[in-house]
């Protein structure tokens, strides 16, 4: 299994990100996705999460109306559109997938939010 993130980068408030996932190594479209974010010394919070078939979501309650999590079955990708940023939001944000009781984790892409 193997997830990695991109999309990353510096974003003024009140800007958007667009995270990318790429998957490999298992059937993607038969599992539900996860993004997670990690702050340093704070535990890693559940951002948003995606059923296999893309037809169910759900969102941390902070990040609702703001992000938007999607995916892409016939390209093995998950997604992660973030709008009205606030630097509150400055993470790492890393893919997830619970495959057989197993957590599988991407390394992470850095988004920072500041002016």
């Amino acid at each position: 299994v193997q997830l990695v993130e991109s999309g990353g980068g510096l974003v003024q408030p009140g800007g958007s990100l667009r995270l990318s996932c790429a998957a490999s190594g298992f059937t993607f479209s038969s599992y539900p996705m996860r993004w997670y974010r990690q702050v340093p010394g704070k535990e890693r919070e559940l951002v948003a999460g995606i059923s296999s078939a893309g037809s169910s979501t759900n969102y941390a309650d902070s990040m609702k109306g703001r992000f938007t999590i999607s995916r892409d079955n016939a390209k093995n990708m998950v997604y992660l559109q973030m709008n009205s940023l606030k630097p509150e939001d400055t993470a790492v944000y890393i893919c997830n997938v619970l495959r057989y009781g197993l957590n599988y984790w991407g390394k992470g892409t850095l988004v920072t939010v500041s002016s």
